[in-house]
């Protein structure tokens, strides 16, 4: 009796370490999961597989197929909400990249899958009318913004101020002066193509050039500047700031 009991306990062992390494199909068909948009949707198909990879008597957690189903779903739910039906082949690809990668929803279950995206014509209608209404609400938006910073250029600049409201209120010329107090320090839009640090530059240098009043600020700001030019190796630059701050001949006209 006690020979036999070495015998079978060897063969149970190597019968459960086989069963570890066991991979189980799994299949997911016709999945409805949300895109980007939430009303529109993707068709989902996964197969995939799972394994248990401990003692196959230590799970106590039921259903592992079901949990393996569940997280593959999660997983597809997840990435698809970020993208639309109508860039199917960025979605397919996103999800694969995801799904084809090993997961671990639980310690000792490894979960894998690949999917095949589909959309059904409602959904593309949907996703398509959506992206006119998009498109033309984002045209409105940007006219709409033009039209405020040209009416900011005009409200800025006293001149131009004046002649728009003459030309909008001609009877009541006497109350532009409550408009000008009401607009003090409302500055001009910035352009767009000043939206960088060329922009910034050129900002700072108008504004520094304009507080230098007399030729000694301006001389010691043309000595700073083409120091800096200098050490910095750009020589050219240099020779050119020295030429255009130099002095005319008296009785020269000046290029």
């Amino acid at each position: 009796m006690s020979l036999l009991r070495r015998r079978s306990r060897p063969a149970q062992l190597a019968a459960d370490t086989a069963g570890t390494s066991t991979a189980h199909p799994l299949v997911l068909s016709d999945e409805r999961m949300a895109s980007r948009i939430s009303s529109v949707r993707f068709t989902v198909r996964i197969t995939g597989s799972w394994q248990w990879t401990t003692h196959p008597g230590d799970t106590g957690q039921g259903d592992l197929a079901m949990l393996a189903r569940a997280h593959l779903r999660r997983q597809a739910a997840g990435i698809l909400c970020q993208h639309s039906v109508l860039d199917l082949a960025s979605a397919h690809d996103a999800l694969n990249s995801s799904l084809t990668q090993r997961g671990f929803p639980m310690p000792g279950l490894e979960v894998s899958g690949m999917a095949e995206l589909s959309v059904a014509a409602a959904d593309r209608a949907l996703a398509e009318e959506h992206a006119r209404r998009q498109q033309a609400a984002d045209l409105e938006h940007g006219e709409e913004l033009h039209r405020l910073a040209q009416l900011q250029r005009v409200l800025a600049d006293p001149d131009l101020r004046r002649v728009w409201w003459m030309a909008q209120f001609p009877d009541r010329f006497n109350d532009l002066d409550n408009l000008a107090q009401a607009l003090k320090g409302l500055p001009a839009p910035q352009e767009a193509q000043d939206d960088d640090l060329r922009g910034d530059i050129r900002r700072f240098t108008d504004d520094l050039v304009t507080t230098l009043h007399t030729p000694q600020q301006r001389e010691v700001f043309v000595q700073a500047l083409v120091q800096t030019l200098t050490a910095l190796g750009h020589q050219r630059l240099a020779t050119a700031a020295v030429l255009r701050h130099r002095p005319h001949d008296p009785g020269s006209t000046p290029a």
